[in-house]
């Protein structure tokens, strides 16, 4: 198939993959034009003009056009490209059993471009059902994820669709999850699928957990014990950040409801929870504090944060942390409240670890009332441990 002449780099002579337009008007592929400036030109390579601005700004028509192009599977010189026919013949290629394992590959890599860079294509396709398509692929035809000579990038490219189309719009199609197959399908993905399947997963893992019309779904998933065991690893893993930080916001989508408290406890949530508080760089601390605060109403989460040596240490510096905006900081206090109001020896322990400056900071920022209330609350149950201290009990009484 040739490229017409219009869709090509001046530098690489290639297909546009990623076009953008310098200052001069000229287009080129990102990756060609930054090398040609990271070489130390400070020329337009086509026009040889003095570049006084070397921003790169995304030629999104041009862009659109090469979709159309890429969509039709060949060029078209005498009759306009009836887009809508060429989605219907890529969604026909998907669905039929007769195509090739890569011939639904590719198709799946052109939705993918219209999905993710073209808001009309990406209408389009809702509006031809390619979400619940989708869907369909990915969990119930486990055959094209798990035995194609390439089921990684398959499952890849079908994830990467699917979040693109704005599942949190469609929430009832997840219900497909209902399905005792499917969700075994989802969490052989979730343990078998490489740092970016897991961290995708996560994140639609968290859209069900979100959206009531999925709250059936969202429980079938909290009594799924592969996929609350992936989750748990997932809280204490150091080979993916995203994945991490994707199945925090996935527990606590999950622990919302109840009725699925008891099963992430007996899977390890509590220390595997602590596990991510502990990293040094942490993006959803809040979400997990509310995630173990939530766990604590469990009788088998207070007993578990008991036998985590670590834990009330944690929580005591999570009450109150310097330059944050202490979200977190009514979480962090609700737990200890829980664990204090249980166990003599978590008072003194929280005590010797400090709680009681960082209560007092605490009370003394700009934090929420409820965090407020709270710190209150435990202030005056440890009173009978801090007794002793006059500066403490001066501060108290004046509240």
């Amino acid at each position: 198939m040739s490229i017409p002449w219009l869709f090509r780099c001046p530098i690489s002579l290639d297909l546009f993959t990623d076009p953008v337009t310098l200052s001069t008007g000229q287009t080129y592929d990102r990756p060609s034009i930054e090398r040609w400036l990271a070489g130390g030109h400070c020329t337009c390579p086509v026009t040889m003009q003095r570049l006084n601005d070397t921003s790169l700004v995304p030629n999104h028509t041009l862009r659109h056009l090469i979709d159309r192009w890429l969509l039709t599977g060949h060029e078209t010189k005498s009759k306009p490209i009836n887009f809508i026919n060429s989605l219907a013949a890529l969604k026909l290629n998907i669905q039929s059993a007769e195509t090739s394992i890569e011939t639904k590959l590719e198709a799946l890599k052109k939705v993918r471009i219209l999905s993710m860079e073209s808001d009309n294509g990406q209408a389009s396709l809702i509006q031809l059902g390619f979400f619940p398509l989708l869907l369909d692929i990915l969990f119930q035809t486990p055959q094209l994820t798990t035995t194609t000579t390439y089921p990684e990038l398959f499952t890849e490219v079908a994830l990467d669709c699917i979040l693109s189309l704005s599942p949190e719009k469609h929430s009832e199609c997840l219900n497909i999850l209902k399905n005792e197959s499917c969700l075994a399908s989802l969490g052989i993905m979730l343990d078998q699928g490489n740092v970016k399947i897991k961290t995708c997963l996560c994140t639609l893992i968290e859209t069900i957990a979100s959206s009531p019309v999925t709250r059936q779904v969202c429980l079938a998933i909290g009594q799924s014990q592969k996929v609350l065991q992936v989750l748990v690893s997932l809280l204490c893993s150091s080979t993916g950040f995203w994945a991490m930080e994707a199945a925090v916001k996935a527990v606590y989508g999950i622990c919302m409801l109840e009725a699925n408290r008891s099963n992430l406890v007996e899977e390890g949530a509590i220390n595997g929870l602590f596990s991510y508080l502990s990293c040094s760089v942490r993006r959803n601390a809040s979400q997990a504090l509310a995630s173990i605060e939530a766990l604590l109403v469990v009788d088998a989460g207070r007993k578990s944060l008991l036998m985590n040596v670590n834990a009330v240490g944690v929580l005591v510096k999570m009450v109150f942390v310097v330059n944050s905006d202490h979200e977190g900081s009514e979480h962090a206090v609700g737990a200890l409240l829980i664990m204090c109001c249980e166990s003599m020896g978590v008072r003194a322990e929280a005590v010797n670890a400090g709680v009681l400056k960082q209560l007092l900071m605490l009370l003394q920022s700009q934090c929420g009332v409820k965090a407020k209330t709270k710190a209150r609350a435990l202030l005056k149950l440890l009173r009978s441990v801090w007794a002793e201290d006059p500066g403490v009990c001066n501060f108290y009484n004046a509240m």
